[in-house]
């Protein structure tokens, strides 16, 4: 008795392709474009399909289209929470093609970003979202469609970039110290494209009041301990200081530690603000008075704008900026009467 495998093993995209009387890399399009194929072309595939039980393979798909319906997000901090919503954001609409997300955390450092972008390139990437500090070179070099999310230092004018009006945010913060009627205002800063936005909104729009703010860390880190460590400092050689505005919900966190840790009431004795609207602002326990900056859609923004490069292979920079919103907690309030005793 003789045993015809063909009817036994599972159907291949090839065996589609020879059944539809089309190339396997059509069957491809049809599974993951199907508009881009004419009528009868997509028929005779769809019939195919049916006929034999085709189901699709991620694997195969890729093999026979030369894509591998994924894209790579490098980022340089994993420890930072804006990047938790970027990446739910980019999700929120690659999922919907198909596509999944290969994240690399690159650290501090071009050297370490560069690793980071050949190491997703090694893998065949079908586009790249780089939320980190890219060097010209990395953004016309990678050879894949790329988009840029968040301000970073770098970036040339050509690129594709979508962050969030971080001058804005920056001034909302300002505006809302402000309108408490605080006057003697720390701010926790740190080193890269967003934290000197965020403090070129802060300061200016200060100083347009003329208020002189006291900037501390702007060339360090973001992180809960940078935030610990200026905030200390500057209460310790500032003490009349009446409200902080760290340059992320991370560096708050810190600040709120340093303030606890010297006897201090938050928000009686004095104010603090965050950024970015992270998780942590939100929970329960901090009630963190912070600037959302809309991270999920820039996330969202920067996938449709990667798909797009990816669909018609567009070259021409572009920027879009994503409006910020202030959301007030528990962690703000009027000055005490007598700062610093």
């Amino acid at each position: 008795m003789t045993h015809d495998r063909s009817k036994t093993r599972r159907p291949t995209i090839y065996d589609v392709a020879k059944q539809a009387g089309v190339s396997p890399s059509l069957v491809s399009l049809v599974l993951q474009n199907p508009v881009r194929v004419s009528e009868k072309r997509r028929e005779a595939v769809q019939a195919a399909i049916s006929e034999l039980g085709y189901r699709p393979s991620r694997a195969a798909t890729a093999l026979a289209s030369t894509r591998t319906k994924s894209v790579g997000l490098v980022i340089d901090d994993y420890r930072n929470l804006w990047f938790v919503d970027l990446l739910r954001g980019m999700e929120s609409v690659l999922t919907k093609d198909g596509y999944h997300v290969l994240l690399a955390d690159s650290r501090p450092g071009e050297n370490r970003i560069s690793e980071a972008v050949d190491g997703l390139l090694a893998m065949h990437i079908d586009g790249l979202v780089i939320a980190a500090e890219p060097s010209e070179s990395m953004l016309s070099g990678a050879g894949v469609p790329t988009v840029v999310a968040g301000w970073r230092s770098g970036v040339p004018a050509g690129a594709v970039l979508i962050t969030n009006d971080d001058d804005a945010g920056g001034a909302m913060a300002a505006d809302h110290l402000l309108g408490l009627g605080h006057t003697r205002i720390g701010h926790l800063s740190g080193s890269g494209g967003a934290a000197a936005h965020r403090r070129d909104g802060f300061t200016g729009r200060l100083r347009g009041e003329g208020i002189d703010v006291l900037v501390v860390g702007e060339s360090g880190g973001t992180s809960e301990e940078d935030g610990y460590a200026s905030a200390g400092w500057l209460l310790d050689h500032h003490p009349e200081t009446t409200a902080i505005f760290a340059a992320n919900d991370t560096m708050a966190l810190g600040a709120l530690g340093a303030i606890r840790e010297r006897g201090l009431a938050v928000p009686s004795q004095i104010s603090v603000v965050g950024y970015d609207n992270s998780t942590l602002a939100k929970s329960r326990y901090l009630e963190l008075t912070s600037v959302d900056n809309r991270s999920d859609v820039v996330g969202a923004d920067a996938a449709a704008a990667l798909l797009e490069r990816m669909g018609n292979g567009a070259t021409a920079g572009s920027r879009k900026l994503i409006e910020p919103v202030l959301v007030i907690r528990g962690t703000t309030a009027p000055p005490a009467a007598n700062p610093g005793q």
